[in-house]
């Protein structure tokens, strides 16, 4: 026979400042927990969506990033005639890009952060569709013009339409603003190619990858089957998407590690706060545990009843946990991409996953610290405490 839930319900009411405590304990550490989990979701979602399942990504074979990867314009030219590239009315759709770093000021802190400009050729916008020029223009092949970012505007200074920066020896005007659907592109700057790679002083036939458009995502196999096949080319070939998300493990698994550890010692700190409560319960109800055994509830329905007690505790923390965070859904912030060396600007993203990953965590809390006291009622004999009645 199970324990009325409404017991559990005028318990906790009737210690409901003990309760408070431990609800406050549970829902700080899910907070943290979500949000960590959500500053990893986000910055993962921002690199990923760079990517389109219709574009193939060439670098040099071995190569790690862009950063450490060359292609040859005699490469380029092979890649271009290729089965697989799809065509426009200007030929393949094919763009040859070179990426450097340069500093640039936060608006927040006036600091430097390495803000990552890429090279790219003017078939680009045709190549990654997502990406719309929504404020100025696109910039004029062979001169030396900048089109920014949306989140670099707002994130660096210098940077907005009609001004003139210096870089890399040489002076740029941003010429257009340009919008990458929330992706990595976002925080980038983009030029000429062969300006970048004269302004820098690099090889005029020499880039660091070619991102092309296919006929269709099932095509990426008859590409690459016939590059590894071609004796005249050396490179790796992955799909962007794939690519980018690659990009993203680094400080994905270190946010999410460091959230964990963060949230595992939160954790035991809610856990000794819902042991506390749970145990003060059972040394102030022995009177009543011993009366409910005596009419004939069972030691399973005791444990039970402390059990669903702290789970009710722990899920009030936890949904309270859970809406303390939501605000920060969307919220922009930024961190160092790894693999590039460059500052990255991505938000928050706070999903219903997230949330009910949240709410299991403070569940399991609940459940470590509900079932030692609720154990130990079960065990407590009856006959003693009934003679105190």
């Amino acid at each position: 026979m199970a324990i009325p839930v409404v017991y559990n319900v005028r318990s906790v009411r009737q210690r409901w400042t003990s309760a408070v405590v431990a609800v406050l304990g549970i829902a700080g550490t899910v907070g943290v927990f979500v949000a960590m989990l959500s500053l990893a979701h986000g910055f993962k979602a921002t690199l990923v969506s760079s990517g389109s399942a219709d574009n193939a990504m060439v670098r040099r074979a071995g190569s790690t990033s862009e950063m450490d990867s060359s292609i040859t314009l005699d490469q380029v030219k092979v890649l271009e005639d290729e089965p697989g590239v799809a065509r426009g009315p200007n030929g393949p759709l094919v763009t040859s890009e070179t990426v450097v770093i340069a500093p640039f000021p936060l608006r927040s802190t006036g600091t430097d952060a390495n803000v990552q400009i890429r090279g790219v050729s003017s078939k680009t916008l045709e190549v990654r569709k997502k990406v719309k020029i929504v404020a100025g223009r696109f910039f004029e092949p062979g001169v030396a013009e900048l089109i920014v970012g949306h989140n670099a505007v707002n994130t660096y200074s210098g940077l907005t339409l009609g001004s003139n920066v210096t870089f890399g020896g040489g002076t740029w005007r941003v010429v257009g603003v340009f919008d990458a659907g929330g992706s990595a592109f976002d925080s980038e700057v983009w030029c000429d190619a062969r300006v970048l790679n004269q302004i820098y002083h690099r090889p005029d036939n020499v880039f660091q990858s070619v991102t092309l458009h296919l006929t269709s995502p099932a095509a990426l196999r008859q590409f690459k089957d016939a590059v590894t096949s071609d004796p005249r080319l050396t490179v790796d070939v992955s799909r962007e998407v794939d690519y980018y998300d690659k990009q993203s493990r680094a400080l994905t698994v270190l946010i999410t590690t460091l959230g964990g550890i963060v949230a595992f010692i939160m954790g035991i700190g809610a856990v000794f706060g819902a042991l506390n409560t749970m145990y003060s319960a059972v040394a102030e109800r022995s009177r009543e545990i011993a009366t409910l055994r005596a009419i004939g509830f069972g030691a399973g329905s005791v444990v039970f009843s402390f059990v669903l007690e702290a789970l009710l505790i722990s899920f009030a923390g936890g949904l309270l946990g859970c809406l303390a965070v939501l605000p920060l859904n969307g919220l922009t912030t930024g961190a160092m991409n790894w693999q590039t060396f460059s500052h990255l600007a991505f938000a928050f993203k706070i999903t219903p996953p997230l949330l009910i990953q949240g709410v299991i965590f403070a569940l399991v809390m609940g459940v470590v610290g509900g079932l030692p006291p609720a154990l130990r009622a079960a065990r407590r004999p009856v006959a003693p405490a009934l003679r105190g009645l």
